[in-house]
């Protein structure tokens, strides 16, 4: 009799004495949470690895000129993926935020993908990896001038290194690279400002009460809408179908590339939820690391140590003050229940340190 008490119910009664059946446990929920790391770190490594080869062997084919059809092909992937899951597994209907609120961040994103794609045509894709990484530094700035922040003595020398590692890089890239122009430089630069006010326009939107899902939504749908008519009007949208539709290779490499967008953040996003924000920046420090070891093994450019010692600064620095950020964050929210942590707003650098789960982050 006291083995049936101490055992767990599989229901659990009501005061009417009808049982509630437990919540269901999907099979990838019920593995060990070493298993569900490992699984998620293979594919995040996976479809971010294949997503950057991918982007930079099309801009590598003979005749490819059409660099901003790389952020449109991301759009279209995202916008579409983010419906699904948003109808049909979410099940969420209806919208918290007004249209008015989406025009700042559809500009953004728009701005965003634009420029750090156009900037292929004038520097390699390490120096934009490099650049497209240092969201760090536009958003101190603007988070200073905005919102009249201020920052602890680590983060502004984090900053610095950040600066000096940059410059280390971009210089590799004006010695070495016979199509370098500084044009590429202020286009990802530009392209990273965008991202540095994404976080600042999405914190309003979530105050509203909209879910992740909707914001990624209805700004990728209506930046998708922009760019068809950008694109329509260059002439790029119809010279790239009529390119692929020439070359097998390149639709292989399109239709891929645009499944694979969506995927790779969702891995990402899951890690950030499941293990936290340590453990998301610490992978994708790594990841980064291992795109720009991808780029000179798989398509050799003349090599200087100057990339590697720029690297080192910048993806040091930033993993040195995400961790910071978060043990910060850990000390402000100790002490206090879960509910009130969550009703403390978040800070524009949290989200774009990957410290939430309202991250998103390709490059």
């Amino acid at each position: 009799m006291k083995e049936a008490v101490n055992k767990p119910s599989s229901a659990s009664p009501t005061e009417n004495g009808a049982s509630i059946p437990p919540p269901k446990v999907g099979y990838f929920d019920s593995l060990p949470l070493a298993s569900q790391f490992f699984v998620l770190t293979f594919f995040m490594f996976l479809f971010f690895g294949a997503h950057n080869v991918l982007q930079e062997a099309m801009v590598a084919l003979p005749g490819f000129d059409y660099a901003m059809m790389l952020g449109y092909m991301e759009v279209i992937g995202v916008a579409c993926c983010s419906f699904f899951e948003r109808t049909f597994i979410a099940k969420e209907t209806g919208r918290k935020a007004p249209i008015s609120e989406y025009t700042l961040l559809t500009l953004c994103l728009l701005g965003s993908s634009a420029l750090s794609n156009e900037a292929l045509n004038y520097i390699n894709f390490p120096t934009k990896v490099v650049f497209r990484s240092c969201k760090l530094v536009p958003t101190m700035v603007i988070a200073t001038i905005i919102n009249k922040r201020t920052f602890s003595s680590t983060e502004y020398v984090c900053g610095v290194a950040v600066c000096a590692g940059l410059i280390m890089f971009a210089a590799a890239d004006w010695k070495l690279t016979p199509s370098f122009n500084p044009i590429g430089i202020v286009f990802v630069s530009l392209s990273v400002v965008a991202d540095a006010i994404l976080p600042n326009a999405q914190e309003k939107l979530f105050r509203l009460g909209s879910s992740r899902l909707e914001v990624t939504l209805y700004t990728n749908v209506f930046a998708l809408i922009a760019m068809t008519i950008i694109t329509l009007l260059s002439g790029d949208l119809i010279g790239i179908i009529r390119h692929a539709l020439a070359d097998r290779t390149l639709m292989y490499f399109m239709i891929v590339f645009t499944a694979i967008s969506y995927a790779a953040i969702s891995t990402y996003m899951q890690l950030v939820k499941r293990f936290g924000g340590v453990a998301a920046v610490l992978l994708t420090t790594a990841r980064k690391g291992m795109t720009l070891v991808l780029s000179f093994l798989l398509f050799p450019k003349k090599f200087s140590w100057y990339y590697v010692a720029g690297a080192i600064l910048v993806l040091g620095s930033l993993l040195y003050v995400s961790i910071y950020k978060h043990h910060q964050r850990s000390k402000a929210l100790s002490g206090i229940s879960q509910s009130e942590a969550e009703r403390l707003p978040l800070k524009s650098t949290d989200i774009e340190l990957g410290l939430t789960t309202k991250a998103k982050e390709i490059s």
